[in-house]
């Protein structure tokens, strides 16, 4: 299959109204999917009439210093597709704020149909996650900033 092809395909399928796009050449094989994203806003009543000032925010970080020095990167040793947790219906590994120990659990990156546990370097608080969940993760990219 050539890649003017491909790229047709692609087209078609990111105009279509589908999610799954699997083409069998001889032995070439070709799967493209897309995740459905879910995006609920809270109900109007929900939002609360006078929202703390973003200034007290700032302020509540302040107090909490974080020392940039020890930052650690986790990077993601494979290419694959990241799910950050155990199953579509589970609760995440770790969540920014997350509290960890070398050796937990951060993530799963599925490549070539079998999942790899993304273990953490180091003890910490998870900072940032770099990535969103069903996202490609790229050989040495970073997933995770704990600090």
């Amino acid at each position: 299959m050539k890649i003017d092809q491909i790229k047709a395909l692609t087209e078609i399928f990111n105009a279509a109204d589908i999610t799954v796009l699997e083409v069998c050449e001889g032995e070439t094989k070709i799967r493209i999917e897309k995740s459905a994203v879910h995006v609920s806003a809270p109900p109007i009543s929900a939002v609360p009439a006078n929202p703390a000032p973003i200034s007290d925010a700032l302020e509540a970080q302040d107090d909490a210093q974080v020392n940039f020095n020890n930052l650690v990167n986790v990077t993601s040793p494979i290419v694959g597709i990241f799910y950050s947790a155990p199953s579509p219906d589970s609760l995440p590994f770790v969540s920014i704020g997350s509290t960890v120990k070398k050796g937990d659990v951060l993530c799963i990156i599925e490549a070539m149909k079998q999942m790899n546990e993304i273990t953490s370097d180091a003890d910490g608080e998870i900072l940032d996650i770099c990535i969103k969940n069903g996202d490609i993760a790229e050989f040495g990219q970073v997933l995770f900033k704990i600090v």
